[in-house]
Order: structure tokens, then C-alpha cells, then sequence
């Protein structure tokens, strides 16, 4: 499944999904995105901001690790912000309506795309 967008459809098959995406954190670009109930262009920036932030304060606390993935709950969605583990740089943001979805096998999924996507 090297196609971006295919990629992406696939995500949103998991119970509870609304939208998913593919950022560039180096300038915070939209590289793909399908599904609805949020502005992705508006989202992949901010969230580029979320990302370059972890990095840095895990870069001042020395730690000598990757970030896995960043969960974000709110009151009826969760987030989950994936750097790729092959382009640090590329994360994966997952949008899911919280009373629908299951965490864990969502998390599994984005997992399972991430070694699948060829950028």
C-alpha cells in the first residue's frame, strides 16, 4: 500500500475514525487527507507545532528516544499524532469520535499503515 491517499482511506475503515492525515513537520504541509469534521490544512500546522515541541523538550531533558506516537483526548475525539519511524520528519495525525472508537486498535491500525505507506 504505497499510495498515500489509499493509505489513508484505510484508516478511516477503523470504528469511530473521521479523518486521517499524512504532515510534514519540517513545514507543517498537508501531504494528504481525506474524511471530515475538522480543517486538516489548519490541523497539520498546529500539530506540526505539538510535534516540534515534544521534541525539544525531550531533547532538553536528554532523552536518547523516538516518540511513538502523542495522544491528545479531548471531551469527544481522540488524536493521535504518529511520526513515521522511516521519515521522522512525516507524521500521521488520526482523528477518531471518541464514544465509537477503540484506542488500542486504532493505535494498532496506524501502526499497520505507517509500515505499509512508501513516501
Amino acid at each position: 500500500m504505497s499510495n498515500v491517499k489509499d493509505s489513508l482511506e484505510a484508516l478511516l475503515k477503523v470504528d469511530g475514525a473521521m479523518s486521517a492525515a499524512l504532515v510534514d513537520s519540517s513545514t507543517g504541509m498537508l501531504l494528504g487527507g481525506v474524511g471530515s469534521g475538522i480543517d486538516l490544512e489548519v490541523a497539520a500546522a498546529g500539530n506540526t507545532e505539538v510535534v516540534r515541541a515534544k521534541l525539544r523538550t525531550a531533547k532538553a531533558l536528554g532523552l536518547d528516544d523516538a516518540i511513538e506516537d502523542i495522544l491528545i483526548t479531548l471531551s469527544t475525539q481522540f488524536h493521535i499524532i504518529r511520526p513515521m519511524a522511516s521519515h521522522r520528519e512525516v507524521f500521521f495525525y488520526f482523528v477518531l469520535d471518541r464514544d465509537k472508537a477503540n484506542l488500542a486498535l486504532a493505535r494498532i491500525k496506524v501502526k499497520e499503515v505507517e509500515g505499509q505507506v512508501q513516501i
